[in-house]
């Protein structure tokens, strides 16, 4: 295996790490772990990451970037121990694919990068690892809201999609016919197939479908918690309000925001 990267706080890191995972030495839990075991904290991290990057606490975005990392550095490790790659590997991987990916910055192919051309040289290197289907590569476990726009684009790259946006609209509300009329095990495959098509239909508009969904969370989330605060002032209990109680809390909350 190649040598740790000569920078400082990395070298410090993995060896850190290292000793961690140290057999006779190191912490039990640690060296308990495998790439599985691991795998969710990993998923976790990035996800935690993302939230600091929403809240703008540049703070707090420091020290979730050092427990992603952390979790590179583990993953890392425990390949190494099996004789299989190292963090240096790692890092140098990552700049070649760089590198290949800009040949306009590092190479003489010209000045520009169209998004066409990225997509070329992305499929290029699929091909290069022996994919043969334009959905190849597509992970499995990314959310499910983000792999159905990343395969709907994937598809729609090799011609496969609708010319414009009234083909998914119809189909949108063909999809919710069929949601409405099917039973049993059979509502759960129309329910998916009307997320499928809604997919479709946002990102036809050039917008993220996991963005779009996070927006309207987190829009959900205040005004459900500024109607409870309203209700409370009213010396009233939010759960015990009948429904129509409850919209009219919802449109007071709308107001107040549009006048802001």
């Amino acid at each position: 295996m190649t040598q740790p990267l000569e920078t400082p706080q990395i070298d410090r890191l993995l060896k850190i790490m290292a000793r961690l995972r140290d057999p006779k030495d190191g912490c039990e839990w640690d060296t308990a772990q495998n790439f599985k075991t691991i795998a969710p904290y990993t998923i976790e991290e990035a996800y935690e990451v993302a939230d600091a990057i929403e809240r703008n606490d540049m703070s707090d975005l420091k020290s979730e970037l050092g427990d992603l990392l952390l979790q590179v550095v583990f993953h890392s490790q425990m390949a190494n121990e099996a004789n299989e790659f190292s963090f240096e590997d790692v890092a140098r991987t990552i700049s070649e694919k760089m590198e290949s990916r800009h040949p306009h910055i590092f190479g003489s192919e010209g000045d520009t990068m169209t998004n066409a051309r990225w997509e070329d040289i992305k499929a290029s290197e699929r091909a290069s690892a022996g994919n043969s289907s334009a959905l190849d590569g597509v992970a499995n476990t990314l959310p499910a809201l983000m792999r159905s726009d990343k395969l709907q684009k994937r598809a729609a790259r090799v011609g496969f999609e609708w010319h414009d946006i009234k083909g998914p609209l119809a189909k949108l509300e063909e999809e919710l016919e069929e949601l409405e009329a099917a039973n049993g095990d059979d509502k759960l495959m129309e329910a998916g197939d009307v997320l499928f098509v809604a997919v479709n239909i946002v990102r036809r508009y050039g917008i993220e479908p996991e963005a779009a969904l996070r927006a309207s969370n987190h829009k959900f989330e205040t005004r459900f918690h500024a109607m409870e605060s309203l209700a409370s002032a009213d010396g009233l209990e939010f759960a015990e309000l009948s429904l129509d109680q409850q919209e009219s809390y919802w449109q007071k909350v709308k107001a107040k925001e549009k006048s802001a």
